[in-house]
């Protein structure tokens, strides 16, 4: 099994990147599993066409205690990838990092990934990993590697250079190692230069570039993921390329 984290800067296109990644991966037959540790729980909208979040783990954890199955939790989506939200706690009262910690947990102690067997699983992670609870799919036993998605923006810059010097902290504890960074362009001065810059800082490859396109929002416009609304766009095939990269390289254990 195999086991990624995908971090990034809050609004830098990290869910949408990682839905497509996922619908890419299950295309190519894999049996894909992606779980949305943000407390919006929106990660995996798109797959499964939804108009308001699913029900989270955490939510109903509140709802029915443990008193409840993993079929109340997950949801099939497109190309039948396994959807889970871990969610958040309610708002104002509680901490958002200890909430995926519960999250996490209770998912692991019901036997998710026994029961659905996933051969990837993909956790969609907040940017902020200052927080403990924010790292903690990057921990052992969680993801092995960790992706990172970025423009060339500066205060993404910034989040994913936080990003990638967190997991460089935690490799000495048997933690997940970076497999590398995702240019998600914006199409501001200078993008490729100083993705290529923060790359070159951290040893890392660029896994993939996709390019600003209309399409994205066209496709979240009807509920879907790019690979399905518009399958023979070169959109998805960006997608493609980026989901076979990301297999090659984590398949590689390139560290």
């Amino acid at each position: 099994m195999i086991k990624l984290a995908i971090y990034g800067k809050g609004g830098i296109g990290k869910s949408t990147t990682l839905s497509n990644i996922s619908a890419a991966l299950a295309e190519k037959g894999l049996k894909v599993m992606q779980i949305g540790c943000d407390p919006k729980s929106d990660s995996t909208l798109n797959l499964y066409h939804g108009t308001k979040p699913m029900m989270s783990i955490l939510e109903t954890m509140r709802q029915k205690g443990d008193d409840f199955t993993l079929d109340d939790v997950t949801q099939i989506g497109f190309n039948g990838v396994i959807c889970v939200e871990s969610g958040g706690p309610t708002p104002g009262v509680g901490c958002a990092g200890r909430g995926i910690i519960a999250a996490l947990e209770k998912l692991n102690e019901k036997g998710a990934y026994e029961k659905f067997t996933p051969d990837v699983v993909l956790y969609d992670c907040p940017g902020d990993v200052v927080c403990g609870g924010f790292s903690m799919p990057m921990r052992q036993g969680y993801a092995d590697m960790v992706y990172i998605v970025t423009s060339g923006e500066n205060m993404s810059i910034y989040a994913a250079a936080n990003i990638a010097t967190a997991v460089a902290n935690f490799k000495n504890r048997g933690y997940a190692s970076l497999g590398g960074f995702i240019l998600n362009k914006r199409n501001v001065p200078h993008e490729d230069e100083k993705v290529s810059q923060l790359a070159q800082d951290f040893s890392a490859p660029i896994v993939g570039t996709i390019n600003r396109n209309e399409l994205v929002q066209l496709a979240e416009d009807q509920h879907m993921c790019v690979l399905e609304a518009y399958p023979d766009s070169e959109q998805a095939q960006e997608y493609r390329k980026l989901a076979d990269n990301i297999l090659r390289l984590s398949q590689s254990g390139v560290k």
